[in-house]
């Protein structure tokens, strides 16, 4: 069976987006894949991080997981930090990648912004980390948004360059899996830019944590414009907020954008807003009250993170065999 590989940091304030962009698609993802999910806590750190905080937020990325429906005991659910293969295999992608691979890497630029001289260099050489997380595994699938194509691509090409540099086959070239409706979801503030908790306003997302009136009282505020929803998805060509709330209804509800407005074409946000809102609190609202449910229960969510550790680790021990014996390392 081909093997998934995939990680959510845990930086706090999951929301929706995550949601509908990455950990629904996990669930699914179980059904035809053998499935490695991870709270990428060493990503995390490449900026600061309160200690307390990254301990509770790497807790609640399992939670997550957990309450939107990956199973445990099918998948393997564990910390990053926890299996040292991350690390090591990571160093020797460092002495592999090129350093104009990296100087590449759009999302370093963004991050770091004028201050490059003063960011990380973790942040610099978070995509070797990225590769070493995938292919410690030899992950032959990796569930990622538009964002992250270009490091998935690097990680091809150090697994291509580690295989021509040593004359061997280790590593296998992993495949990028991109799903469809609503993979990035937008402010609800702002239709322009990506939902995200560093956002100022509490009204731009919906959390993982947010309660049933919660969800209603930020749907009913969502930015709208004045006109009614159109009969094509070329009608919500520069109406980003119309846009936005078609494509969480789609995605909500496994419907194309096109079928939502087939339904819906000439209806007022008046008539759409609330029809959108039953449809989240059904859907959502649930997945939020299991997960304050396990937050509440951090030993077992614990438990959870040490028995899939131990999995990982287990299927990372070979992987790393061979690769010190090809690399020349001394074996005790």
């Amino acid at each position: 069976m081909s093997r998934i590989f995939s990680g959510v940091q845990p930086s706090g304030n999951l929301h929706l987006g995550n949601y509908l962009g990455a950990i629904r698609n996990f669930v699914g993802l179980q059904e035809d894949y053998e499935c490695i999910y991870c709270a990428v806590d060493m990503h995390a750190i490449t900026v600061w991080q309160d200690p307390a905080d990254l301990r509770s937020n790497t807790r609640e990325v399992a939670a997550a997981y957990i309450a939107a429906g990956v199973d445990p005991k099918r998948s393997i659910i564990f910390a990053q930090s926890t299996v040292a293969a991350h690390a090591e295999l990571a160093w020797i992608f460092n002495c592999v990648a090129r350093l104009g691979w990296l100087n590449r890497m759009t999302q370093f630029k963004e991050k770091a912004g004028k201050n490059r001289e003063n960011a990380s260099v973790g942040l610099y050489a978070y995509p070797s980390l990225m590769a070493a997380d995938i292919l410690a595994y030899k992950a032959t699938h990796v569930p990622v948004g538009e964002d992250q194509k270009q490091h998935l691509e690097l990680t091809r090409d150090i697994a291509q360059k580690f295989n021509n540099d040593y004359e061997t086959e280790t590593f296998p070239l992993v495949e990028p899996l991109i799903f469809g409706a609503a993979t990035r979801v937008m402010s609800l503030r702002d239709g322009s830019k990506k939902m995200s908790k560093s956002d100022p306003s509490d009204y731009s997302r919906i959390t993982f944590t947010d309660d049933r009136d919660s969800i209603a009282k930020k749907l009913r505020k969502a930015r709208t414009d004045a006109d009614p929803l159109p009969e094509t998805e070329e009608g919500l060509k520069g109406r980003p907020e119309a846009a936005n709330l078609v494509g969480i209804y789609a995605a909500l509800a496994d419907l194309s954008k096109q079928a939502v407005l087939d339904e819906f074409a000439g209806a007022a946000f008046s008539t759409f807003k609330p029809a959108l809102t039953e449809l989240a609190v059904e859907k959502f609202g649930p997945i939020g009250e299991e997960m304050k449910r396990l937050m509440a229960d951090p030993a077992h969510v614990d438990t959870i993170l040490k028995e899939g550790a131990e999995r990982a680790a287990a299927l990372a021990a070979p992987v790393m065999a061979e690769v010190k014996e090809v690399v020349g390392f001394i074996r005790p």
